[in-house]
């Protein structure tokens, strides 16, 4: 009972720390005004940022008033503490990942996209490889013909965790740089082998805009 009490004492107060250590940080933004426009516009999409800076990805991607952002989480005990934050940030949740629940949470993606939410994912997640896309993310873009935005995420004195993801996390007040791709969309012919080669231009994106941002720190 006493470990059930300090454990829902630490999720209850984690999400504010969260927050205040994410808007601590200086943050510097590069091609933003492709998000802006799809705002303006009214325009939903899938956000696509690698597992371990997701801190930060999570951070930027919160819903604010007028606007509503599923999020994608895993049903592991890690995604079950990582969904207590983002309910408290204002994600409606989606539980579910290629390994469990796979079916299902594409199906709750597509509904949510198509009821007007935009969509946050991590591609190599829950359980990697590092860096290695998934096609979810293409998937449902492509069904529901919304873009992806693909975001590099470049913290430039950070801590790294001894997991498989190396969990980026920034010292705060520090510096960090983020790298917007322009809206991408999947064409809707390309099904195998074509399907596959582009989810493979997206991870080579995805790798050369976080290789870019992490570069942008370094004088």
């Amino acid at each position: 009972m006493k470990n059930r009490l300090l454990s829902f004492g630490i999720r209850t107060l984690f999400w504010k720390l969260a927050l205040w250590w994410c808007a601590s940080l200086k943050i510097r933004r590069e091609g933003g005004d492709h998000i802006q426009r799809l705002h303006t516009e009214r325009k939903n999409y899938v956000a696509v940022f690698w597992h371990g800076s997701m801190l930060v990805g999570w951070y930027l991607f919160r819903p604010h008033p007028g606007t509503s952002v599923s999020a994608l989480v895993s049903q592991s005990k890690d995604g079950q503490f990582l969904s207590d934050v983002l309910r408290q940030w204002g994600y409606t949740l989606i539980r579910g990942s290629s390994h469990i629940g796979g079916k299902e949470a594409m199906e709750l993606m597509s509904r949510a996209v198509q009821a007007g939410d935009s969509l946050c994912i991590t591609p190599d997640g829950p359980r990697g490889p590092r860096h290695e896309m998934k096609m979810g993310a293409i998937r449902i873009a492509q069904k529901n013909h919304i873009p992806l935005v693909l975001m590099g995420i470049g913290m430039h004195n950070k801590k790294h965790l001894q997991n498989w993801d190396r969990f980026e996390i920034p010292v705060p007040f520090s510096s960090v740089t983020i790298i917007y791709s322009e809206p991408i969309f999947v064409p809707e012919e390309y099904v195998g082998n074509s399907l596959d080669e582009f989810k493979e231009k997206m991870q080579h994106r995805l790798n050369d805009l976080q290789m870019q941002a992490e570069r942008s720190g370094v004088r």
